[in-house]
């Protein structure tokens, strides 16, 4: 949210509720927000072939088809990074990944079905917190683009 502030990018934060060390489903989250699963994103990790990582967000009821998604970003294959390694290589950890303000920026790519609305929710960074903002706000600070990425 403090990235979004410093670029003055509209959005609104949400929150949900939830317990700490407890399992966070997506689905779980947008519902307990009131929100259309297919609005809500989740952020996935992951590292190519070429050993470079990537981010991609999908919605949340979805599942990343690692074969459409290494063709996405012109890689031999696509593999989810262990969950272990999202806090040093992110800056964030498991339930509360956002594409914004990792601490390197990484190729993003946004599953295309997000154009079709107004506004997305992804993750504000921490769990518990959600963004949303349009989907041109989103692709525009993270340099990404889209691209049919489910499965």
């Amino acid at each position: 949210m403090r990235v979004l502030d410093q670029k003055k990018i509209s959005y609104a934060a949400h929150t949900y509720p939830h317990e700490e060390g407890a399992a966070v489903d997506g689905v779980t989250v947008a519902k307990s927000m009131g929100q259309d699963p297919a609005r809500v994103f989740k952020t996935l990790v992951t590292q190519g072939a070429s050993k470079a990582y990537y981010v991609f967000d999908i919605p949340v009821a979805e599942a990343l088809d690692l074969k459409k998604a290494a063709r996405a970003v012109g890689e031999k294959s696509i593999a989810m990074i262990h969950q272990k390694d999202l806090l040093g290589l992110t800056g964030y950890v498991h339930g509360g990944c956002s594409p914004i303000g990792m601490k390197k920026q990484f190729p993003t790519v946004l599953d295309e079905t997000a154009l079709a609305h107004d506004t997305i929710v992804v993750s504000g960074g921490k769990i518990g917190f959600q963004v949303e903002l349009s989907p041109a706000d989103l692709l525009s600070l993270v340099r990404g683009k889209t691209a049919d990425l489910t499965v």
